[in-house]
């Protein structure tokens, strides 16, 4: 259940990506528009998670799933009538309360089911195998919709799934709850979902206008002020949403870093390769989500044989390496034009989709066994609120970036196409108020084409400074683990086959209800 839970909670996430510009298309969109259609979803998520954790904790895991399910299946009916971006936006957000209520639930349901932190490497990497299976079949589900049927109808499917789940589980679950007594944080969940929501508002606004605009500026205000607030709320709080104390170990607090800034590359360039893929390469839907296969494919594969392979060998050093992986990856696809051929991308996706394979079951294993078993659920419920803000983030500054530098070059690619002035006027004044994808729907008659061909420039030149920024985010992230994630060690006149978390993880005891904590699975 945890597995399938996870793959609904998914779904929606490439089946939307891939089919970005055909919603652009249908829908008049703009860029900044597109970027709340992916951050509808992920801000849900990353600011209810962890409250979605404590009802769990409070009034029963298997209640708060089941109601996951059912905000899915609202979602997706929403916007499966949409008629305006707006209705997508509000469709997205559904779901993105459901996938909230199921991420933290599912890896809550691993953890109680497998307390031994060795042995939930290997449940934890099937987690993320369907986790990565989602993100899959997601692209070429869409395609094959899109191409015979309206875009809107890549939302039928996660109803009946999401409604014989609902029915599996009625039989399957058995509800559980925390053992510690815990209450509802109203301030901590304010105040976080505030912050989150003015820091990802301010990035989509500024690139779409300009960071020193009124709004921006309050905005960015706002996310600081309830940050702030947060941690004081959290400090003070008797029953806290978020234990600050949890980031006394190196571990959890490296794992966290790690899938935030890992997320924030990940989906980013998600977004903007759809976009690549579809103005640029001009290429269908389904075309382009078998291209993102190559991406999802290795890390679904890899899952299962990652978890295991955390027993003999460090997390830190599966991270670390998966990470420099996929920042190659990146560096790798910045040369690519409007003619790159499928061979010739597919390897760079398969590259990073082996990157990504090798990193992604450790952070999130390593998060949850880096606490004591008690706070199991709590450390899945935080890792998985960072990843969300880190994919909230994502498209939000990449969009921004792509935006800002295709914009920024576009005269002159248009002047080196020998356009004319008033042509070229009127392509930048379509750009700058309906976004990159008003192009080609502007009548320019013979100009068309060479107008078009200079969008493309200006996209690759946007496209290109984003897959670096990605690169350097991996490369950081890399850096982070290396230096966070240390080896467990273990004390003296210790047993070498306790491990004990590293970074001043607190273990609880070795006993058969709660077993050791650990950073990580393995001590040199």
């Amino acid at each position: 259940m945890a597995c399938l839970g996870v793959f609904v909670g998914y779904f929606p996430v490439t089946t939307v990506s891939v089919s970005l510009p055909v919603i652009q298309q249908a829908l008049d969109a703009s860029t900044a528009d597109l970027s709340w259609v992916s951050d509808a979803f992920v801000l849900p998520v990353a600011a209810l998670i962890l409250t979605a954790g404590v009802f769990g904790d409070v009034h029963g895991r298997k209640k708060v799933y089941q109601a996951g399910l059912g905000f899915c299946v609202a979602g997706a009916a929403v916007a499966l009538s949409a008629q305006s971006i707006v209705q997508v936006w509000v469709g997205q957000a559904l779901l993105g309360v459901g996938a909230a209520a199921l991420l933290p639930m599912t890896l809550a349901l691993i953890s109680h089911v497998v307390p031994d932190p060795r042995e939930r490497g290997k449940y934890i990497g099937l987690w993320t195998t369907s986790m990565m299976g989602s993100l899959a079949v997601g692209p070429l589900i869409a395609g094959v919709i899109v191409e015979h049927v309206a875009w809107r109808w890549i939302y039928l499917l996660p109803i009946p799934l999401s409604l014989l789940t609902m029915v599996i589980a009625a039989f399957v679950l058995e509800e559980s709850r925390s053992h510690v007594a815990r209450k509802l944080d109203w301030p901590g969940q304010i105040t976080a979902a505030v912050a989150v929501v003015a820091l990802v508002y301010g990035v989509i606004e500024g690139g779409a206008t300009s960071f020193g605009d009124v709004r921006v500026v309050v905005a960015s205000a706002v996310a600081v002020c309830s940050g702030a607030a947060f941690v004081v709320v959290e400090r003070r709080s008797p029953s806290p949403m978020l234990d600050l104390t949890l980031f006394r170990s190196a571990a959890f607090t490296g794992s966290a870093l790690v899938v935030m800034i890992s997320f924030l590359g990940l989906i980013g360039f998600f977004f903007v390769l759809s976009l690549y893929l579809g103005m640029v390469q001009q290429l269908s839907t389904l075309e382009a989500g078998v291209r993102l296969l190559m991406v999802t494919v290795l890390p679904m594969v890899l899952g299962t044989a990652v978890g295991r392979l955390m027993r003999y060998l460090s997390p830190r050093v599966l991270i670390t390496s998966g990470l420099v992986i996929t920042a190659l990856a990146l560096f790798t696809l910045t040369n690519v034009g409007t003619d790159t051929s499928f061979g010739s991308l597919a390897w760079r996706l398969a590259l990073l989709g082996l990157g990504l394979g090798l990193a992604f079951p450790c952070i999130t294993a390593t998060a949850v066994s880096s606490v004591p078993y008690q706070q199991a659920g709590m450390a899945a419920a935080g890792n998985n609120a960072f990843r969300q803000v880190g994919g909230a983030l994502g498209p939000a500054i990449l969009g921004a970036l792509l935006t800002g530098k295709a914009v920024g070059t576009l005269p002159d690619h248009l002047a080196a196409a020998g356009l004319p002035g008033s042509t070229s006027g009127e392509v930048l004044r379509a750009v700058h108020a309906d976004g990159l994808g008003a192009v080609a729907g502007l009548p320019l008659g013979e100009a068309t084409g060479p107008a078009l061909n200079a969008l493309s420039q200006s996209f690759l030149d946007g496209l290109q400074l984003c897959l670096v920024v990605s690169g350097i985010v991996m490369l950081f992230g890399a850096a982070v683990a290396a230096v966070l994630l240390r080896p467990a060690r273990t004390p003296k006149g210790g047993s070498s086959g306790t491990p004990v978390a590293s970074g001043g993880g607190r273990a609880a005891g070795s006993g058969h209800g709660s077993p050791a904590a650990t950073a990580v699975a393995d001590s040199q």
